[in-house]
Order: C-alpha cells, then sequence, then structure tokens
C-alpha cells in the first residue's frame, strides 16, 4: 500500500515523458492529452497518500521531480512545437522562462507546504493548471499559429501562466472546497454534465475549463475589493 502514491506518480511522470516524444515528433494533438492525464494522476497520487496514511517526505520529492518534468519541461517543450519554434530564439527563450518559473513555483511549494496557514488557497499559480493552459489551448488549435500578431499571443500562452506561477497572486485551493452538498446527489449530476462536455466537445471543455481557472484569482480578488469597498463606513 506505501507504494502506491508514489506509483502514480510515476504515472505521471511517464505521461510527461510521453507528452515529450510525441511533442518532439510533431504530434502535438496528441502530446497535449498526455499533460491532462498527468494533471488528473498529480491529483490522486497525494490524496491517496494522505487517504492511506502513507505520505513521506520521498514521496514527496518524488512528486516535485515528476511535476518538472510533466508541468515544466513538457509544456514548453509542446508549446515550442506547436508555434513558438517559428520565433526561432525568441521561441526558445519563452520556453525556458516557463521551465524556470515551474521549478521556480515547485520549490517554493515545498517549502511552504509546512508553513502555509491558510489551506484554502495557493501562492501563486500551480503549475498543473498552468501547465493546463498550454496542453489546453495546443489541443483546441492544433495545427498552430501564424502570423506575428498569433504568434504574439502563443508566447502569452506560455507567458503569462509563467508569470502567475511565480506571483503572489492567491488562487482556490480545491483540497478544502466545500460546496455545502454533504447530504445531496448534486456533485453527482453537475459530473455527470462535465462527463458529457468531455465526451461531446473535449476540446472546447478543456480550454474553457482551463482559462476559467486562470481568471478566476482575479475574479476572486475583483469580488474581495467590491465587498470591502461596499463595507466601509462612509465619511460624516
Amino acid at each position: 500500500m506505501f507504494l502506491l502514491p508514489s506509483l502514480i506518480t510515476v504515472g505521471n511522470m511517464f505521461c510527461g515523458y510521453a507528452a515529450i516524444m510525441y511533442a518532439m515528433r510533431g504530434d502535438v494533438f496528441f502530446a497535449a492529452p498526455f499533460i491532462g492525464v498527468a494533471i488528473v494522476l498529480d491529483m490522486l497520487d497525494g490524496r491517496i497518500a494522505r487517504m492511506t496514511g502513507t505520505a513521506s517526505a520521498f514521496g514527496l520529492q518524488l512528486d516535485s521531480l515528476a511535476d518538472v518534468i510533466s508541468f515544466g519541461l513538457a509544456p514548453a517543450l509542446l508549446a515550442f512545437s506547436w508555434s513558438l519554434s517559428e520565433l526561432g530564439r525568441w521561441g526558445w527563450a519563452a520556453g525556458f522562462v516557463y521551465v524556470t518559473a515551474a521549478a521556480m513555483r515547485l520549490a517554493r511549494f515545498n517549502i511552504q507546504t509546512t508553513t502555509q496557514v491558510d489551506k484554502r488557497y495557493f501562492i501563486g499559480m500551480p503549475s498543473p493548471p498552468a501547465a493546463g493552459v498550454i496542453a489546453a489551448t495546443v489541443f483546441a488549435f492544433p495545427h498552430g499559429l501564424t502570423g506575428l500578431p498569433q504568434l504574439l499571443a502563443a508566447v502569452a500562452v506560455v507567458v503569462v501562466p509563467a508569470v502567475l506561477m511565480v506571483s503572489t497572486i492567491r488562487f482556490r485551493s480545491f483540497k478544502t472546497l466545500n460546496f455545502g452538498y454533504q447530504r445531496s446527489y448534486l456533485p453527482i449530476f453537475f459530473f455527470a454534465i462535465f462527463v458529457v462536455l468531455i465526451a461531446t466537445e473535449p476540446q472546447y471543455t478543456l480550454l474553457a475549463l482551463a482559462y476559467t481557472y486562470l481568471l478566476s484569482a482575479f475574479i476572486g480578488q475583483a469580488m474581495t475589493k467590491f465587498k470591502a469597498r461596499r463595507g466601509v463606513t462612509p465619511p460624516a
């Protein structure tokens, strides 16, 4: 039982490796889903470790090393093979900025694991959703982007998540999220709708999901400021 979380982490690592291999061959449409599977496996290994009481320092370090491959190197190579190669050295630079940001984000997460007080939020965008933004964009537009305006948009797809990973913007963590449906079957119904959307329109559903989470931090900040302004008593 104590090996199960690490085996799932190895599966995560394999998905990142497979995404890299397909991206190097130019098959970006087949490479992108591997990053999505790696995200699912990354969500599972930690939860299974906590449920079975098998969490360990070794598992934490192995998970971080796997994440560097699956959510750092693989998305950067995927984006480069997809469109950034048209920019030459500037494409190399954008990819390297993303890899560096992902490594810094994972290193900071390891430090904050024992010091972070509010478990409801991540400080900076987590690396799996950041990789999901790139993978979902490539999966939705597998033929790549051409022309200077579109290539600048491709650079933004890589650089914006990189900046958000090393920022101090708070992103919601779903580990402690309570939907208020402890004795309701509504979550099962909503999950069924999500499965139907994935089965019928996987490209646009995953694209909407990835960018919704990216924008959720800014929407949350705007709502917090709006509520704070409404709660301030006007001066006499």
